[in-house]
């Protein structure tokens, strides 16, 4: 049996408030309890960006097992660090971590397994980083308007095959822009690239919502 504290973070208020992120977080940790396992407490809800190192809800919880013994449980690797300094800081606090997406290994071989896999991901945060910087510098420098596209289209369903892949490919290029951006700021999944542009106001060719399909039919087409 074991005694866990449970820790979920989502990046924007706006995930805080829908419970868009936060819902899965807490079905993985509830598949990851076994029936004789104990969570105390509500789990610990923080608001914030992975990047930053000051995370009040993570300090309660981490004072919470400390006080308890229990292990801090955490949906995913990435909802706790997204660069190793910081991950270091919390897996030397005292505390032991488990994480639901990865096989449970106790002590220094653990710490070592977690700590490279955390490298691996910031290392491959970094080269998307890079890389979209240089697409929206490439952008600039070809007179895009970056985060401008805020029209919609409706497609005419007597159009030729041709005529309609190229229309899409046009959407595609003016929507770029915008998902380059949305990239830049952290959003990587699709569903987090579709909350972007329908915050950003960025209508689909047929002028309805965002959703992870229609991001990655336009991802497709550029």
């Amino acid at each position: 049996m074991t005694t866990y504290i449970a820790y979920a973070r989502v990046s924007t208020a706006k995930q805080g408030r829908s419970g868009l992120g936060l819902e899965a977080q807490q079905q993985a940790i509830n598949a990851y309890l076994k029936p004789e396992d104990t969570l105390l407490a509500p789990t610990y809800v923080e608001v914030e960006s992975g990047k930053r190192s000051d995370r009040p809800e993570l300090a309660k919880a981490l004072s919470h097992a400390k006080l308890t013994g229990a292990t801090l449980l955490v949906a995913k690797l990435d909802r706790l660090a997204r660069n190793v300094r910081f991950l270091h800081s919390v897996l030397e606090s005292g505390v032991e971590v488990a994480f639901c997406d990865l096989p449970q290994v106790q002590g220094a071989m653990g710490r070592f397994i977690v700590n490279q896999m955390a490298g691996v991901a910031e290392l491959e945060a970094g080269l998307i980083s890079e890389r979209t910087k240089a697409a929206l510098k490439a952008a600039k420098e070809r007179g895009v308007q970056l985060g401008g596209y805020r029209g919609g289209e409706k497609v005419d369903p007597s159009l030729g095959l041709a005529e309609r892949q190229r229309r899409a490919e046009d959407f595609a290029a003016r929507v770029r822009p915008v998902i380059a951006e949305a990239q830049a700021t952290g959003a990587n999944s699709l569903r987090q690239i579709a909350s972007f542009l329908t915050e950003k106001g960025v209508q689909t060719r047929r002028g309805g919502p965002w959703d992870a399909a229609k991001v990655r039919n336009v991802m497709q087409s550029m």
